[in-house]
């Protein structure tokens, strides 16, 4: 099974993908979890916004290194776990999942959560609006998708839901 986890940066998108993990390996299932930020490319190949990097553009992931991540994993792991701002981006990558969540917030918490996330450093006002810009270019979900769970990241996810949601048939 390949997942896609796809949802703006602070979401909850690794939480639920790391708790996804736990679970399926807790079951006796092989799980790997790949993050969209581990297949970027050299800094000096990625587009600028002003002073900064922008890691918010699709033109700073190498997503054909990741399809053949996954495709790759896929062949040794029962479940792939794929997450990321821009996991719906790439129509290759979409046809390769059997089931994705989305994990939602609103601007205003996205907002103060990411004001609050110092790992880099303070990022300046203008960067987050254009984190939050980009996400809606780049990061919502396309009409190609297979099945799909809207999840509010607001709150941890209604367990249930997430296993209920994974073990529905695909044949409905």
């Amino acid at each position: 099974m390949i997942i896609g986890i796809g949802g703006v940066s602070r979401s909850g998108k690794t939480t639920l993908a790391k708790r996804l993990a736990r679970h399926f390996r807790k079951k006796g299932h092989s799980a790997i979890l790949l993050h969209q930020d581990e297949f970027v490319f050299p800094e000096d190949q990625i587009p600028r916004i002003r002073d900064k990097v922008d890691w918010e553009h699709p033109g700073s992931i190498d997503f054909e290194r990741l399809r053949q991540a996954i495709l790759a994993h896929s062949q040794t792991h029962d479940v792939v776990i794929v997450e990321g701002l821009m996991a719906f981006f790439d129509e290759r990558i979409n046809a390769l999942y059997d089931k994705c969540f989305f994990v939602e917030i609103d601007k205003a918490t996205f907002v103060r959560r990411k004001s609050e996330d110092l790992r880099w450093g303070k990022e300046p006002d203008w960067y987050i609006e254009h984190i939050w810009d980009s996400f809606q270019r780049f990061g919502m979900p396309v009409q190609s998708l297979p099945e799909m769970c809207v999840l509010s990241g607001k709150q941890a996810p209604d367990w249930n839901q997430v296993m209920g949601f994974l073990i529905q048939d695909h044949e409905k």
